[in-house]
């Protein structure tokens, strides 16, 4: 099972030799493909093979290029990752809304349990209070929104009553960086399903091509939170990202069982596709800490 994510900073050239991957730069080396989930390139100066690009869709390992800033500026997803896509495509086409606005209000639900969590973890039970008792007003599709009135009160007990999304700071530089990368573990699992990243179960932006990811990561951003928080943050540089990118590799709880993030979003999105192709909601499976 592939679980490394492999980040690399500075020109080189990527090469494909006997299932492994070859770093060609002042130092030869070489990475097992096998080992690899995701391939991070922070340096517009990288150059691949066609071999090496080849082999690394056929193992469906992510590929997510940054900018000259280091973000995540795009992602390759392959056209086709499943043998049986056509049957999947067809099915997600069929899902049931009311079964759609029940799973989005289980997801919306989870997310909000998760952020009372941590800032019960902070001492801040006030505003744990607060979010708890929005879990018992949550409908269909949240028609009542509850999940943006948490995130108000949510990130105003993290950051300062004056702190917003929209505004430009190094807080929100980190979470939308965290943000980026755990979108695009889901990405990967949905299209190796052989889902459509662009349907969502409750996004439906026309100019987004992820809705689905969209809606499926939710309970996993407060990983980023807790990692941004417990950081501290004065600047965020390469060091700073890196220590972002390596939430993947942190271990969670899900299914009785001990994983790595990466793995547990494995396990979440094949449990989501349960539920909603088989209409039965008890077969979600959410991770804890």
């Amino acid at each position: 099972m592939s679980w490394r994510t492999v980040i690399i900073t500075s020109r080189c050239k990527l090469d494909y030799k006997m299932g492994f991957m070859v770093v060609r730069a002042e130092e030869t080396k070489k990475i097992f493909l096998d080992e690899i989930a995701i391939l991070l390139i922070e340096n517009p100066a990288v150059s691949f093979t066609g071999c090496l690009l080849e082999t690394l869709i056929e193992k469906k390992v992510r590929i997510i290029f940054c900018d000259a800033k280091r973000n995540p500026s795009a992602e390759f997803v392959p056209y086709y990752n499943s043998y049986d896509c056509s049957r999947k495509i067809k099915a997600q086409m069929s899902w049931i809304d009311d079964l759609k606005g029940e799973v989005w209000a289980n997801i919306v639900a989870e997310k909000i349990r998760k952020q009372a969590d941590h800032l019960n973890d902070l001492g801040k039970t006030k505003e744990t209070d607060l979010l708890r008792s929005y879990l018992y007003q949550i409908e269909p599709y949240d028609k009542s929104n509850r999940e943006g009135h948490a995130a108000k009160v949510y990130f105003n007990a993290l950051f300062g009553m004056g702190f917003t999304r929209s505004e430009e700071n190094i807080i929100n530089s980190a979470l939308n960086y965290g943000y980026s990368i755990i979108l695009s573990v889901f990405n990967r699992e949905i299209v190796s399903n052989g889902y459509l990243t662009q349907l969502g179960i409750f996004h439906d932006n026309m100019f987004n091509h992820f809705n689905l990811s969209c809606d499926l990561m939710e309970p996993f951003r407060i990983l980023i939170d807790r990692k941004i928080v417990s950081m501290k943050l004065t600047e965020f540089s390469v060091e700073e990202k890196h220590q972002l990118v390596n939430t993947l590799n942190d271990t969670v709880y899900i299914n009785q069982t001990k994983q790595t993030v990466i793995n547990a979003i494995k396990i979440y999105c094949r449990s989501i596709f349960d539920a909603l192709n088989d209409n039965d909601l008890s077969l979600i499976q959410f991770y804890y800490i």
